[in-house]
């Protein structure tokens, strides 16, 4: 079994119901299991089209057999299941999972790079993921999730929405 990091967002209809399902769903093959989650945080949206719905973000440590391009297509199952529509790129979604790191893999394949390109770049990613992982070693960087965390000095628009879900 192998360890991996999911990112979650959702800001189109009940985004708190919606995570809670992508997880469940995540578990129900026995190939998956959540490990840990982090808490929700509300976000605003970042780029896409202006006026978009703030975002309810979170991280989940997993532990799969699921090699990266299967668990990529679990997560496009599951995107679709939860009412996901790729109408306009970084548009309003109800679902989004992106798969932040797979073990200490690198891969830069046309459908999927890990560890995820932009991880370092959002707060609304990181500082959940240093929530459950602070010490998880960013294999491209080689900096810990909490060093890269530590540039976000000002994290206005992220805010703790829940303790739990």
């Amino acid at each position: 079994m192998e360890t991996a990091f999911l990112a979650l967002g959702s800001n189109l209809g009940d985004r708190r119901e919606t995570i809670c399902r992508a997880q469940a769903l995540l578990g129900e093959g026995g190939d998956i299991e959540v490990v840990q989650k982090s808490r929700l945080y509300e976000t605003e949206a970042v780029g896409g089209p202006a006026g978009q719905p703030s975002f309810l973000n979170a991280v989940v440590e997993l532990r799969t057999t699921l090699p990266p391009q299967q668990l990529l297509r679990r997560c496009l199952a599951i995107e679709a299941l939860c009412g996901r529509e790729r109408k306009l790129r970084w548009g309003p979604r109800t679902l989004d999972l992106d798969i932040l790191f797979y073990g200490a893999d690198v891969l830069d394949a046309p459908s999927l790079t890990i560890p995820h390109p932009r991880l370092h770049e959002r707060p609304f990613v990181l500082i959940p993921l240093a929530e459950i992982a602070p010490e998880w070693f960013h294999p491209v960087f080689k900096k810990t999730v909490a060093q890269l965390c530590c540039r976000f000095g000002n994290l206005s628009g992220v805010n703790n929405f829940k303790e739990q879900w």
